[in-house]
């Protein structure tokens, strides 16, 4: 069994108590060789000063040491050349202080310029980061500081987690073109051949060839609105209007509405509706089940089956449920939540008629309205859609 792992408990210095320290250690530290360093050489002067005494001189001041008294001819030849060296000591150690006062300035702030470039290396290095990311590269991090303040830490990890966000909106981005132009191309191309060929005089101009260029520029519009609805759910305009409302009693609305096409589709619906009040958007909450109703009705009719529950969640909030037998969901569920574009049929067709955007509109809708979409595949085969949403 393995051992859990420490956490650590160390935490980062707001970088206002790092200046402070900094500044009493420099204080300190400058103090402290000034004071060695004097103290140093005003013990090295006096043993200077004893060793230029005169013998006699000497003879005195070594008695006095011992606690003697020496004779007064002795005594008055050590005090006349004491005084006579004092003047010159004194400005010896006042030059002493100035020296070592200065030499402890300069080595105080050689070590505060370290200190301050490795404070300020962080900062440094996210400019540099912030260029490169305006220049239009988002795969730039910068390395987390050891043993910076607690602000640079944040800073660092509130930048690194931005450009990951940007360089993940990039790629979303790039493949939405992609998906953009691959969706508006086939019915475009069609639009195109069809009106030239009636045009040229291939295709007559009656009521059914007509029908058939219509279905397409439906298909058209149901691209260009649930884009749309992406938009606004992005500039975060999507729920307008909110009310209290019962979750049962709108799933039934939209399933009395829906049951002629799914009958055609051959679908029996088994209903479980538990009375669920939610704060929601009505249209846009009937838009995101109409969405998966019809997602059913497209991917999953092969199975013939399709379960609809609403229910009550112990936290206040209700919950959306549709189950089918269909093929499911491939193993890489991810490419689902991710691409707006995704299509059960791996071959992208438009056989099914579906844009590729539903899913993402439902998840759109949950999200604007606080809650959030699950997607899992049932173990007896199926998949599993609901649609969770916050209390009221």
């Amino acid at each position: 069994m393995s051992r859990p792992r420490r956490q650590r408990t160390f935490r980062a210095l707001p970088l206002a108590t790092l200046t402070a320290i900094a500044i009493a250690t420099m204080l300190m530290l400058g103090v402290g060789l000034a004071y060695l360093g004097v103290t140093w050489y005003s013990a090295h002067l006096e043993e200077s000063i004893n060793r230029s005494l005169p013998p006699e001189a000497a003879e005195a001041y070594r008695l006095v040491y011992e606690g003697r008294v020496p004779d007064e001819a002795a005594l008055k030849t050590l005090i006349d050349h004491l005084a006579a060296e004092s003047e010159p000591a004194d400005l010896k150690v006042q030059i002493a202080t100035l020296v070592y006062g200065l030499l402890s300035a300069v080595i105080c702030a050689l070590i505060g310029v370290y200190l301050a470039r490795r404070i300020a290396r962080p900062l440094e290095d996210l400019t540099t980061a912030a260029d490169v990311l305006g220049s239009g590269d988002f795969s730039a991090r910068v390395a987390l500081p050891s043993g910076s303040g607690r602000e640079v830490t944040s800073l660092v990890e509130t930048f690194n987690a931005l450009a990951t966000s940007l360089e993940l909106m990039e790629k979303r981005l790039r493949f939405n073109n992609m998906a953009v132009a691959h969706e508006l191309r086939t019915p475009l191309t069609v639009l195109q051949g069809g009106l030239q060929a009636m045009l040229d005089g291939v295709f007559p101009m009656d009521r059914r060839t007509v029908a058939d260029l219509l279905l397409q520029v439906e298909g058209l519009g149901r691209i260009v609105e649930d884009l749309r609805t992406l938009s606004l759910a992005i500039g975060q305009q999507l729920v307008m209007q909110r009310q209290r409302l019962d979750a049962a009693e709108l799933v039934a609305a939209v399933l009395s509405a829906a049951r002629p096409m799914l009958e055609a589709e051959g679908l029996t619906v088994e209903t479980h509706l538990q009375p669920a009040s939610v704060s929601a958007d009505p249209s846009r909450l009937r838009q995101a089940v109409l969405a998966l109703v019809d997602n059913a009705r497209r991917y999953a009719a092969g199975g013939g089956w399709l379960r609809v529950e609403t229910a009550r969640l112990p936290d206040g909030g209700a919950v959306v449920r549709l189950l089918d037998r269909g093929p499911g969901f491939p193993e890489d569920m991810d490419a689902v939540a991710i691409n707006p574009f995704w299509r059960g049929d791996a071959s992208r067709s438009r056989a099914t008629g579906g844009t590729g955007l539903g899913l993402s509109v439902v998840q759109a809708i949950a999200v604007a309205h606080g809650g959030h979409l699950t997607l899992a595949n049932r173990p007896e085969g199926g998949a599993v859609v609901a649609i969770h949403l916050r209390p009221a």
